[in-house]
């Protein structure tokens, strides 16, 4: 027996409200930039500057007596992971101790390290630090800007891979579509105040990625029905494309999220902060990729038929 999520055969009016539901989403959009100006994000070490601390012991890792060996230093933002090498001995557990810059310091000082130090050798007197690094404010600032160019640049490679692939009033929807998206995600993580560290940074690519390929499973069945339908309104065949793709869409999201809220609950914290944006970016990215890109494509307007080399071959939407 196969499992359906949505019924086989839907008549939904996706766009029946279009205009109201992506004023709301504007709205969100503009709540999520007035967060970022006022609130700003919570930066983690990798945007702040801070110190690594790279520990082995041959005794296991536990990560939160690491974490207790260190709480009475008032260290204040500290990250603790173990660190996996296939090329590691049995009786080689190495961890990375990662400690943030406090407000208004420039770099940590060394007597902290050596603080830390000796909290950790509490847990086994024997444990070595063959690494330690420091990464001052400059280079947390050029962390930024990458970052941002990054992300600037995966939209920018988008929106010429849908003017290619498709037509540029495509292009423009999907973009719109992937902008909506990081944005809301970037407005999520500044009001919660998460950790912002380069991990979201893979997020949020991740999240365009994931956002593109349901809105271009949508394109397509758009494209093909408007060369199957020539009578509809433009409304009416994107309509019939949601409804004809909804069935995957929602299965494609739905496993994905149980695989993600699996890993949100059991993965710990060392990858909650990613999980969470992951999760958010897939349940914004499927709304979007239904509301978003083809409200505006249907404000655009497309040609109707793409075996005719002029505009004759369209309708009134042809030369929007």
């Amino acid at each position: 027996m196969r499992i359906r999520l949505v019924p086989q055969q839907t008549e939904w009016q996706f766009l029946k409200h279009g205009r109201p539901v992506f004023a709301c989403s504007l709205a969100a959009m503009a709540v999520s930039m007035l967060a970022l100006l006022v609130l700003g994000l919570n930066f983690g070490i990798d945007f702040r500057g801070g110190t690594s601390v790279r520990t082995q012991s041959s005794i296991p890792v536990d990560v939160g007596d690491y974490r207790q060996a260190v709480s009475s230093l008032d260290l204040g933002d500290v990250s603790i992971t173990e660190v996996f090498d296939p090329g590691f001995a049995e009786d080689q557990h190495v961890a990375m101790v990662r400690i943030s810059v406090q407000e208004g310091d420039e770099a940590i000082a060394v007597q902290r390290i050596m603080d830390v130090q000796d909290a950790l050798r509490n847990i086994d007197p024997a444990m070595t630090f063959p690494l330690v690094e420091s990464v001052g404010p400059k280079v947390s600032g050029e962390l930024i800007q990458k970052a941002i160019l990054a992300v600037l640049a995966a939209i920018a490679v988008v929106l010429f891979y849908i003017w290619v692939r498709f037509e540029w009033q495509f292009s423009l929807g999907a973009v719109a579509a992937l902008v909506h998206d990081v944005v809301l995600t970037i407005g999520v993580f500044s009001i919660l105040q998460i950790k912002f560290d380069l991990a979201i940074i893979a997020a949020l690519l991740t999240i365009v990625g994931y956002s593109l390929n349901d809105t271009v499973v949508v394109f397509d069945r758009v494209r093909e029905n408007l060369r199957k339908y020539k009578k509809p309104e433009l409304i009416t065949v994107l309509n019939r494309a949601l409804n004809d793709t909804l069935s995957r869409t929602v299965m494609t999201s739905v496993t994905t999220l149980i695989a993600l809220m699996s890993l949100f609950v059991f993965g710990g914290d060392v990858i909650r902060g990613f999980v969470f944006a992951m999760i958010w970016g897939v349940i914004v990215g499927t709304y979007s990729s239904i509301f978003i890109a083809t409200f505006v494509l249907s404000k655009l307007g497309v040609k109707r038929d793409w075996s005719k080399p002029d505009d004759k071959g369209g309708t009134r939407y042809t030369t929007t």
